[in-house]
């Protein structure tokens, strides 16, 4: 199994920043993928970001494209979310999750691990 657990959430304010990180133990860390995934109150877990096994693919959802990044360092078994230019509506819940199929998958159901989360709340 992979353990992953998240840290770095808080609040902030509009237009301020977050660095999200995840670290993970269990199986080799750099035979997976990992995502990110947030989840606002009543709301379904959305699809936030996604790295490949060796960091050099990436892909975001429209809305975060330009204010998010996500990377990863092996070496660390941790992968993080920087978030820039925040929203009120990115407030949620987020986690982090690893698969280990191929092509950048944006559904929750694609993943086998899950975090348990931290809470990332926006003020305007």
């Amino acid at each position: 199994q992979v353990q992953l657990v998240e840290s770095g959430g808080g609040l902030v304010q509009a237009g301020g920043s977050l660095r999200l990180s995840c670290a993970a133990s269990g199986r080799t860390f750099s035979g997976y993928a990992l995502g990110w995934f947030r989840q606002g109150p009543g709301r379904e877990r959305e699809f936030v970001a996604w790295i490949g096994r060796s960091g050099l693919t990436t892909s975001y959802v429209d809305s975060v494209k330009g204010r998010f990044t996500i990377s990863r360092d092996n070496a660390k078994n941790t992968v993080y979310l920087q978030m820039n230019s925040l929203k009120p509506e990115d407030t949620a819940l987020y986690y982090c999750a690893a698969t280990n199929r191929a092509g950048a998958p944006n559904t929750p159901s694609a993943y086998d691990y899950w975090g348990q989360g931290t809470q990332v709340t926006v003020s305007s």
